[in-house]
């Protein structure tokens, strides 16, 4: 898998993943009386999810070599 492969995946879910979080955040956000976000809002708050997450998906997929 190549770096553009990843890129060609990546990009399109990045900005879906934001559009969802802005939907998802509209429809939960007057039930718990917190304030909406806006789109660029949203965008902040995933990719900060997704450089927290990615490492850690990354450790967890590597083959667990101290445990043979």
């Amino acid at each position: 898998m190549g770096c553009t492969t990843i890129l060609a995946a990546a990009i399109p879910g990045f900005f879906l993943s934001s559009w969802f979080l802005m939907l998802l955040w509209g429809v939960i956000a007057p039930e718990l009386d917190i304030v909406t976000i806006s789109y660029t809002q949203s965008m902040l708050v995933t990719i900060t999810l997704w450089i927290a997450v990615a490492p850690l998906a990354a450790a967890g997929s590597r083959k667990k070599w101290w445990r043979d």
